[in-house]
């Protein structure tokens, strides 16, 4: 029976890419391939695969461009949000005292 999965290029180890199998949107598994069999367009961290498995053999790995810059563009959308939140020497609750705890 073909199951498909989507996988996201996590990292490299040496020769080994490191694939994480998603299910449902969640990890389920890692995969590890030799870095040749990726396509070279998708040699790169965060590239996302289609991946295609018949029992415990792969049997097809398709790299997704557009998946990918899409993961890409809303992480680092969620990083900017968070960057702006973040609180600034300018900020109302600035420490008066020469910032030491107790005043001191």
């Amino acid at each position: 029976m073909m199951r498909e999965y989507t996988a996201v290029l996590d990292r490299f180890e040496e020769e080994t890419a490191v694939l994480l199998v998603e299910a449902d949107g969640e990890a389920v598994d890692e995969l590890l391939v030799h870095r040749q069999e990726l396509p070279p367009s998708g040699r790169e961290q965060g590239a996302v695969f289609e991946l295609r498995v018949c029992g415990d053999s792969l049997r097809a790995l398709s790299y997704r461009p557009t998946e990918t810059e899409e993961r890409t563009a809303a992480s680092q959308s969620r990083f900017d949000r968070l960057a702006q939140d973040l609180p600034t020497a300018d900020d109302s609750d600035e420490r008066t005292d020469g910032g030491l705890p107790g005043g001191e």
